[in-house]
């Protein structure tokens, strides 16, 4: 007898359908399973036996040979024991054979006991069931909930297999899960921390403003305990909550990588990532024989902070270069090409010398000038140009830090005006793929970046004088647009120009060292 029983596989952070196809014969007990089945897969033979016992079924004697189509592609993981076993119960009538799977797909690991283990990339595997017509999809209890996110899909939760098979023969249905889509909008401004923490800084919070509104990379420069960390961790907090498309794609990355908090089924909070130095560039971009995203994906529609980012070896700051050009990341094994999303947000936050008191106006800096010039060169100048807005900041007064009846914005009044400054920008582009300024290419920047007459020339001057690169032109360009959405102008005005000059000046004070 032969059944086909759907389940689901992930390459990437996509989904694709996986037919386990069972045939059963009346011969001498046998249990054959191929379909370039992993390690991981080949265990299943041994999994599948004994849960289907300790449910309560016999496992039929009989000689199975199983088939995991598209045979030309490699199966991973454990996410096919579901559907393996119940080809098997299929074709032994366990589960009634006029019952009609075909709008159906089963994912979960099974344990020794029959139960349903967490199986990664659940959500992935429910969009790509739904995409290719499914009715059903079943998973693992701990996953369901993240699957239900997905909308065209009926999504039930399995605890066990005798559960699943009672359902399929119709004697105690399951109950369908339900995403409750108002809890994530409730909770897509939740935060434990708050702008208003950040004590004095009132330019640097103008900078993080101006970045959040246009989605621009930024660089804090100060010595030790300015503020650079906390300044970055609050960043999240004042960007716009994520859409729900936005939840689904960076959750799909943190669900196939393994990340996904426990307890939590969708992300709704950008993410912060905040990698130590030590990492590799593979870490980093993501990589590895079973490509998986690194951390610019799992910064993905959130923030990406590299303290200390003179300390990140020079090989990992320069692999950011591709990605925060294009946006995305891809991979190419032996075994397939893989692209992973990562429009993230870059702060980097650094000492201005080793020791972190270059410049300072009353500690001495013990470094050599040389010193000095080395430090700050591990960050290269083509790095450098991809960051839109530098902003130093200067160590704190003991007034500022002991005043406590000053007032502070917090993060939900910042918010107010980054929100109403990217509509602004989104009515004028709305015509255009673009999502916000800091992603605007030449043609958009000649559309959309319109300066009046005192503008330009302000511009002209700051060209020649600052020796700007093309790049480094068009990034001035975005800043000032972005800053002309702050004032809800159409045309940038000279102050827009001059404010987006004064965030790329530190290029002559810390990279035009003179020896």
């Amino acid at each position: 007898m032969l059944s086909s029983i759907f389940c689901a596989g992930i390459f990437g952070i996509d989904g694709y359908i996986v037919t386990v196809e069972a045939d059963a014969q009346p011969r001498l007990p046998n249990f054959e399973l191929v379909g370039l089945p992993d390690a991981a897969v080949k265990e299943a033979k041994d999994r599948v036996r004994t849960a289907c016992i300790n449910s309560g079924y016999r496992f039929p004697e009989m000689s199975f040979m199983l088939n995991l189509a598209p045979a030309d592609r490699k199966k991973e993981g454990s996410a096919y024991d579901v559907a393996i076993l119940l080809g098997i119960m299929k074709c032994a009538g366990i589960v009634r054979t006029d019952i009609d799977v075909s709008d159906k797909c089963f994912v979960g690991e099974l344990s020794l006991s029959g139960n349903l283990r967490h199986v990664r990339g659940a959500l992935c595997m429910c969009v790509a069931a739904r995409d290719a017509g499914f009715k059903e999809f079943y998973a693992p209890a701990e996953d369901a909930m993240e699957a239900a996110a997905v909308e065209g899909i009926t999504v039930y939760a399995v605890e066990n297999m005798r559960q699943l098979v009672c359902h399929l023969n119709g004697s105690e249905p399951l109950v369908p899960v339900n995403y409750d889509r108002n809890g994530f909008s409730d909770s897509a401004s939740s935060y434990s921390i708050d702008f208003s923490d950040v004590k004095g800084q009132a330019q640097a919070k103008r900078a993080m403003e101006i970045a959040a509104t246009g989605g621009h990379n930024i660089l804090l420069i100060g010595p030790p305990g300015t503020g650079k960390s906390m300044l970055a961790k609050r960043l999240p907090t004042i960007l716009p909550p994520l859409s729900f498309a936005e939840a689904i794609e960076t959750t799909k990355v943190h669900s196939v990588a393994g990340t996904l908090p426990e307890g939590i089924s969708l992300l709704s909070v950008r993410p912060f990532r905040s990698p130590h130095h030590t990492m590799s560039a593979v870490s980093l971009v993501g990589g590895g024989i079973n490509p998986m995203p690194g951390e610019v994906s799992l910064a993905d529609n959130g923030v990406l902070f590299l303290d200390e980012l003179p300390e990140f070896p020079k090989q990992v700051t320069d692999a950011l270069r591709q990605p925060l050009e294009d946006r995305r990341v891809t991979i190419t094994r032996a075994n397939g090409r893989v692209t992973f999303p990562c429009n993230f947000m870059l702060v980097g936050a650094m000492n201005p010398c080793r020791c972190g008191y270059f410049g300072h106006p009353t500690r001495k800096c013990t470094c050599k000038p040389i010193d000095v010039k080395r430090y700050i060169s591990r960050i290269s100048g083509p790095m450098l140009d991809r960051i839109d807005i530098q902003i130093e900041l200067p160590s704190l007064t003991y007034d500022e830090l002991s005043n406590n009846s000053q007032t502070v914005e917090r993060s939900e009044d910042v918010r107010a005006r980054v929100i109403e400054a990217r509509e602004f920008a989104r009515k004028r582009m709305e015509n255009d793929s673009y999502v916000c300024n800091a992603v605007l290419d030449s043609p958009g920047i000649r559309k959309y970046c319109q300066a009046d007459e005192d503008a330009m020339e302000l511009l002209h001057s700051a060209y020649d004088s600052m020796g700007l690169s093309a790049r480094g032109y068009d990034r001035i360009m975005r800043v000032a647009r972005t800053i002309a959405d702050l004032d809800k102008s159409d045309i940038i005005r000279a102050e827009h120009i001059a404010e987006a000059i004064q965030f790329r000046s530190l290029d002559r004070k810390y990279w035009g060292i003179e020896e």
